[in-house]
């Protein structure tokens, strides 16, 4: 079975992403993607509105009771 392993090709030389390959000496295909990411940058809120944030209710459960909902009368 073939087996993948992903590398950066720069300069001349293979960077392993991952583990290199358990091999010494092979056959390889080498596939050029357009474009390399090499990080993914986190999102970060505006300051403007960073750490205004207000939790009304549980994820899971609703924010008013089941009594006060209009869509069950």
């Amino acid at each position: 079975m073939l087996k993948s392993y992903e590398a950066i090709y720069e300069n001349g030389q293979v960077k392993w992403l991952s583990d290199a390959p358990p091999v010494t000496s092979a056959r390889v295909i080498v596939t050029v993607l357009k474009e390399t990411v090499t990080h993914v940058q986190r999102r970060t809120p505006a300051a403007a509105i960073a750490g205004k944030a207000r939790l009304l209710g549980d994820l899971v459960s609703p924010v008013v009771d089941e009594q006060d909902w209009e869509c069950l009368k």
